[in-house]
């Protein structure tokens, strides 16, 4: 791997999780991160983590980062975002969409307004950000978008249906991580011949994080049947410094993208095809 050599990097969903593994990891090689989110001090949100955090951390080991506390299921938080990385290093270079809110629960029970929300953020501000970071990309002809996806993209196939099968309360996020791969698929051919590679990874296999603890997909933190974080973090950061032309369109998985670049010693969950019968454009 090589470095970012001063590129301007906004990652949303910076304050915990995989987002802030990426922050760490874009900063280590070089890059100004724009950490994103809305927890901005540890105590504003129930989970642990926070910008100040993330910030403080990148600083200390020598790297430069700034903190920016939005809520981008606004629109004007979006665009503040953007004008807050303009002030601090100028035009962006790129852009991760990692940042996601869901609530896991059936159809017949989802509340309308925690189901806009979560669109909001998982959806339409990738959209709307995706459009922002291309007004500094396109006449420069350069720059990366990466958007973070999940199996969840994957959908059950056809019935009839194991009662025990499944994640039930799964269809809301999984339409939504649907969409964002079809969405990456498109954009990017859209900006081919502008230069701007736009691809998409997920997980092989689930990540332990504050979220996914929270939601009982892991038990902790020290759970084996996950991978590591830092895989997500190597697999965005292949997305964002390879040649356009070797990943742009790509959806893919963590352990599938490192075993393709020759990062990957043991691999134990390639893909999240397995014995996944449905469709989705991470099969393609």
């Amino acid at each position: 791997m090589g470095n970012l050599n001063g590129k301007n990097v906004i990652v949303t969903g910076a304050s915990r999780g995989i987002g802030r593994e990426i922050a760490k990891l874009f900063a280590s090689e070089g890059g100004n991160i724009i950490c994103a989110a809305r927890t901005l001090n540890e105590g504003d949100h129930q989970f642990e983590g926070s910008l100040d955090s993330t910030v403080s951390e990148i600083k200390s080991s020598g790297g430069s980062a700034i903190a920016s506390a939005v809520n981008i299921s606004q629109e004007e938080e979006c665009i503040r975002l953007f004008e807050e990385a303009h002030s601090a290093f100028g035009k962006v270079d790129i852009l991760i969409n990692n940042a996601a809110l869901t609530y896991f629960v059936p159809i017949k029970d989802y509340v309308v307004r925690r189901w806009k929300r979560s669109w909001e953020v998982n959806v339409h501000a990738p959209f709307i950000l995706s459009k922002l970071a291309l007004e500094d990309m396109i006449p420069r002809k350069s720059g990366s978008i990466i958007n973070i996806s999940s199996g969840a993209a994957i959908g059950p196939g056809s019935g009839p249906y194991d009662e025990l099968s499944g994640m039930k309360g799964n269809t809301c996020y999984g339409a939504e991580k649907a969409a964002i791969e079809r969405f990456t698929q498109g954009l990017a051919e859209e900006v081919y011949s502008e230069g701007i590679s736009v691809s998409c990874v997920s997980p092989s296999l689930v990540v332990a994080t504050p979220g996914t603890v929270f939601h009982n997909l892991v038990s902790d933190a020290n759970d084996t049947r996950g991978e590591p974080i830092s895989y997500m973090a190597k697999s965005v950061y292949i997305l964002a410094t390879e040649p356009q032309e070797k990943v742009t369109g790509k959806v893919t998985y963590s352990q599938e993208l490192l075993n393709e670049f020759g990062l990957l010693d043991s691999p134990v969950g390639i893909g999240n095809k397995g014995s996944r019968k449905g469709t989705g454009y991470s099969m393609i």
